[in-house]
């Protein structure tokens, strides 16, 4: 497989159509088409689904999409670190981070290195900590923030300095919004919306299946959420009650929602974590020098 084909299959598949395609590509149609098909005998699979309007992809195609922009995405982080090998200090950092207030102290070294080396440039992915450590180990990352509890055996890392706080988001006409904290006993019987965190698979290292105990499986898990930004849309709705850390959704006085930390409490800290054996980039060895610089 040529690594040109596989950027004509993922515009393929992200325009949904061969003539938008070949037009991005400035290509002929037939041109596409045909390195298309030569693409899907030399994998021996159907990729496409040809309809009259629209291109849709096999359950072959997403695999070869999902595997192709890994690959186009380690290309293209490769020749930016061997670019960045030249005189002048430039180059690509990419950070995975779940969300959390101490991305603040992260945003504070990125600043400092771009006031000394503005070619520098950083790439920010959001996702929990699964999808940041799957992404660290394929490289596709250099740094991952990841909120504990969790396996670090195979990163180094460095502590942050403060721990996130748990709590729920409500509404300020609701009836908890009445509470100082809230207990576990507040939270059986309503509608609550959550993070994969606190699924059961993943409740017992992250401490919730100790918080909530007994109470577990009488929780009503009306909604889940990946992005704590559409939990709070939920919630402004109507739809429930959403656990989440503090600093993340404006409770300011013009907001329409508020937030109570749970009793008793439950915190999590956070690490910045990278592979161990890691060869980093010039830009990559700036920015970690920097961070145990103000956190060791």
């Amino acid at each position: 497989m040529e690594l040109r084909v596989l950027k004509y299959f993922v515009t393929v598949a992200r325009e949904g159509s061969i003539t938008a395609a070949a037009n991005n590509l400035h290509l002929t149609q037939p041109t596409l088409s045909r390195q298309l098909q030569d693409l899907e005998k030399e994998l021996g699979q159907k990729l496409l689904i040809r309809g009259k309007y629209k291109i849709s992809l096999t359950p072959e195609g997403m695999i070869l999409r999902k595997r192709a922009e890994e690959i186009i995405d380690m290309v293209e982080k490769t020749e930016a670190e061997f670019s960045s090998l030249k005189d002048k200090v430039s180059g690509d950092i990419y950070i995975g981070c779940g969300e959390t207030d101490s991305m603040k102290y992260i945003a504070g070294v990125m600043k400092d290195i771009q006031s000394k080396y503005p070619d520098i440039k950083f790439h920010i992915y959001s996702g929990n900590a699964e999808d940041v450590t799957e992404k660290l180990d394929r490289g596709i990352l250099d740094f991952g923030l990841l909120i504990q509890p969790i396996d670090l055996s195979k990163y180094d890392y460095i502590t942050m300095p403060e721990k996130d706080v748990w709590g729920v988001i409500m509404r300020k006409d609701s009836p908890l919004a009445q509470k100082d904290k809230i207990e576990v006993h507040d939270l059986t019987g309503i509608p609550l919306i959550s993070s994969r965190q606190m699924s059961r698979k993943y409740s017992a290292s992250s401490g919730f299946l100790n918080w909530f105990g007994e109470h577990f499986d009488e929780l009503y898990i009306a909604a889940t959420y990946n992005l704590v930004y559409n939990a709070a849309i939920m919630v402004e709705a109507g739809l429930g009650y959403a656990i989440t850390l503090d600093k993340l959704v404006k409770t300011s006085e013009t907001s329409s929602l508020c937030f109570r930390p749970l009793s008793p409490k439950l915190e999590s800290g956070l690490d910045i974590a990278w592979k161990k054996y890691q060869v980093f980039s010039p830009a990559a060895k700036i920015f970690l020098t920097a961070l145990k610089k103000r956190f060791l």
